[in-house]
């Protein structure tokens, strides 16, 4: 005979109820935690840039994320229509929303506006991927500055944000997509020429490159020049040479962009987690300068992603440079969690167990203590349970102690548990 539980997790198509579907998950108890407490870290170095939080809907008009806009192809998106028969998407991508408000709501804004985000993102990846399709984002824009400073302030803000999350050991590498597009305009190269090229320079496939190259027939040096880049990358010394190996202006200038934003992570104390990558090209089309990602040990993916978008705003109707970044809290927490990085997190101190006749001193004795701050369970001890019974339900919730009451006026006893210092606990505890 089935279980009443074997019953509920079944329904009409034969699938469990219990199980989520693929690409997402369910975070609990300590795990939910600890992203909690590192999400508000993060939030918390934002704000001490003077950054301001705003909050986007889970879906927005399929137009927002459209094919000029740059950003996620359409057959990656989860799609559905609303009762009008306008199609909807649930957000693949922050940055389109956030332009979308800042065209909204500080059209006439001169001053640069600095936001900061906390979002869940949507993305339907194939399942042989085997990547998650629901993930939390939190990241912050600025607005209304195109200069080295501002993209400096994003990198720096980058560092400081992963510290404050725990990371002692990441790296963040700098690109800049108009180097490679000085390059493709000197060399004269159609659309389609380009996008072949840009896959296998962002694969580093080396081979592949020469053979298109071979194939074009381009003169020598801008040949070696795109045969290059899948190896360049590295440290500052790498910039200053390959200055003087580039003759058009646009390429140069991107160059000169990436060493003025050096010298200024230099002020901010955070060049040495930088490096330089002229190979990185995004797959997100509306950025124009500066593009970077940060990794760490401990997972294969980025944690964080980010760049230059100058003209996506123009498609809002403002017309305002832009620069900003994601951090992808999922990876993060990965990555954290491999590394053995201990996140302390805000959970409950105390379960104070009572006996019915002792029910208004319990509830007296919990106000008080969280009136004091610490976080207390309250709960009617259940006929049947031992102290062993409630001493693994602490463990398991990661509960630091358990007093118990057993009657009005008498003492509290605290049941031997591991404590916040480890030790095992069998005295009498008074009250306060």
């Amino acid at each position: 005979m089935r279980t009443d539980t074997e019953r509920i997790g079944e329904n009409i198509m034969g699938i469990s109820i219990l199980h989520t579907p693929e690409g997402v998950r369910d975070i609990y108890n300590g795990e939910c935690a600890r992203k909690l407490a590192v999400q508000s870290r993060i939030s918390k170095t934002f704000h001490r840039y003077g950054y301001q939080d705003i909050e986007t809907p889970t879906f927005e008009f399929f137009d927002i994320f459209g094919e000029e806009r740059g950003s996620v192809s359409s057959r990656e998106m989860f799609k559905f229509f609303d009762r009008d028969n306008n199609t909807l998407v649930l957000k693949p991508d922050v940055t389109p929303a956030i332009a979308r408000c800042v065209a909204k709501y500080y059209m006439d804004e001169k001053v640069p506006v600095r936001l900061c985000y906390r979002e869940r993102t949507f993305i339907n990846n194939s399942s042989y991927q085997g990547r998650l399709k629901e993930s939390t984002q939190t990241g912050a824009e600025l607005v209304g500055e195109d200069s080295a400073d501002a993209d400096a302030e994003m990198i720096a803000m980058v560092v400081d944000a992963l510290k404050s999350a725990g990371l002692k050991e990441f790296q963040v590498e700098l690109g800049q997509v108009d180097f490679f597009r000085g390059l493709v305009e000197e060399a004269g190269m159609d659309g389609q020429t380009q996008e072949t090229l840009r896959e296998l320079i962002e694969n580093k496939n080396h081979f592949g490159v020469e053979e298109l190259i071979a194939e074009r027939g381009m003169p020598d040096g801008l040949g070696r020049m795109f045969s290059k880049l899948p190896e360049l990358f590295g440290g500052f010394e790498m910039l200053s040479d390959l200055m003087d190996q580039v003759t058009n202006e646009r390429s140069r200038r991107a160059i000169g962009r990436l060493i003025e934003v050096r010298e200024i992570l230099e002020s901010y104390g955070a060049a040495d987690y930088v490096t330089f990558d002229l190979g990185m090209l995004s797959n997100f089309n509306y950025y124009t300068g500066i593009i970077f990602k940060a990794y760490t040990y401990g997972t294969g993916e980025y944690i964080v992603t980010g760049g230059r978008y100058d003209r996506l705003l123009r498609q809002f109707g403002k017309d305002a440079a832009a620069v900003g970044f994601a951090i992808v809290i999922d990876q993060l927490m990965l990555a954290l969690a491999r590394q053995n990085v201990e996140i302390p997190a805000a959970g409950t101190q105390t379960l104070l167990l009572y006996e019915p006749a002792a029910r208004e001193d319990a509830v007296r004795m919990a106000a008080h203590l969280r009136g004091r701050g610490e976080n207390v369970c309250l709960m009617l001890r259940r006929h049947g349970m031992t102290p062993e019974d409630y001493r693994d339900f602490a463990g398991r919730n990661g509960i630091a102690q358990i007093c118990y009451q057993a009657e009005n006026g008498g003492n509290v006893y605290l049941i031997g548990t591991e404590t916040e210092t480890g030790a095992e606990t069998g005295d009498r505890a008074g009250e306060d």
